[in-house]
């Protein structure tokens, strides 16, 4: 076999060039700042302990101290248990390592689904740090004093009955916030999922026929054809 080039076809004539565009590299998806992660999670976290701190140097040994008259009051409480008082009832052996491992694995859940974030994903920028400064701050409370600090009492009176719900902390009120943003951008990416789904339509139309185009042309009328007379 020859290793010989086959000839060009028209070497004399120019070759054209790329088009308009072509050369250009496709931009990449920016990767997630973790600068960001960071800096929402932290002031969270500060946020929680701070307000943890406050609540048991003021709050402790004193009767509720009313915000919303009727509706909110600060009270402290230390609660052992999980959401809800979750195990509250339970031996620390198994308490402690439970919620432990618990909050591990989320913590660990977060991060990771974070790397994997999509810049149209705003809601879930924000979701993620604001879960994750919350279960921090639970975790150290858990790690430090073996139970969560909670303050913030709502409650509301109706037929002359008060009704309560669990007291909650600075960190439970992120993690509402984070885990709501989350479910906004899924809800919003199914949207944007069946959209793109949808069949596309050409953007250029036909121009109208008028009612003489549609009309059925009769052909033109022939002219008679004289033959000519027989000798």
């Amino acid at each position: 076999m020859s290793d010989e080039l086959p000839p060009q076809i028209a070497p004399d004539v120019a070759r054209l060039g790329p088009p308009v565009g072509a050369g250009k590299a496709i931009p990449a998806e920016g990767s997630p700042s973790y600068l960001f992660l960071a800096i929402v999670s932290v002031v969270t976290l500060g946020l929680d302990l701070g307000s943890k701190q406050w609540a048991e140097r003021t709050l402790d040994m004193r009767p509720p101290l009313q915000v919303i008259d009727k509706y909110v009051d600060f009270i402290l409480a230390r609660n052992k248990g999980g959401a809800w008082g979750l195990l509250q009832t339970t031996s620390e052996l198994v308490r402690r390592p439970f919620f432990l491992l618990v909050s591990a694995l989320a913590i660990g859940f977060i991060v990771t689904l974070y790397s994997r974030l999509l810049p149209r994903q705003r809601a879930l920028k924000w979701g993620l740090p604001l879960v994750l400064g919350g279960a921090l701050g639970n975790v150290f409370d858990r790690i430090h004093y073996g139970w969560v600090i909670d303050f913030i009492d709502v409650h509301v009176t109706r037929n002359g009955l008060e009704h309560h719900w669990p007291t909650f902390n600075v960190a439970d009120v992120a993690i509402c916030v984070g885990v709501g943003l989350m479910a906004l951008d899924m809800m919003l990416g199914k949207r944007t999922t069946q959209r793109a789904a949808l069949p596309r339509h050409h953007d250029v139309h036909e121009p109208e026929k008028t009612a003489e185009e549609i009309a059925p042309q009769e052909p033109p009328p022939q002219e008679p054809v004289e033959t000519p007379a027989k000798p």
